[in-house]
């Protein structure tokens, strides 16, 4: 089992930064390709970004691509995402993700093993 929890979500001001955690713990957080989802209310949950279980690859939704920027610290069971430039449209509750067994991340949910909890981001106008 892998748990994952989710944080530094809050309330920020367009053109803002904000950064989110996600904490791991359980099985071999190294060998778990990473991904960060959200959802805002009445949509789906899309992609957002995406890390392998090495860090040296990564990949971004269009829409975020150039604004965000995902990154992850082995030695702390920890992946982040650092949002810039945030737009209202950003506005989501943001899950991480992770995918066991060495594999690169992927946009793509139903690839993932384990999620956490989400977190609200509010990007006000």
């Amino acid at each position: 089992q892998v748990q994952l929890v989710e944080s530094g979500g809050g309330l920020v001001q367009a053109g803002g930064p904000l950064r989110l955690s996600c904490a791991a713990s359980g099985r071999t957080f190294s060998s778990a390709g990473m991904g960060w989802f959200r959802q805002a209310p009445g949509k789906e949950r899309e992609f957002v970004a995406t890390i392998s279980w090495g860090g040296g690859i990564t990949s971004y939704a269009d829409s975020v691509k150039g604004r965000f920027s995902i990154s992850r610290d082995n030695a702390k069971n920890t992946v982040y995402l650092q949002m810039n430039s945030l737009k209202p449209e950003d506005t989501a509750v943001y899950y991480c993700a992770a995918r066991m067994g060495y594999y690169s991340g992927s946009a793509y949910r139903d690839d993932y093993d384990y999620w956490g909890q989400g977190t609200q981001v509010t990007v006000s106008s």
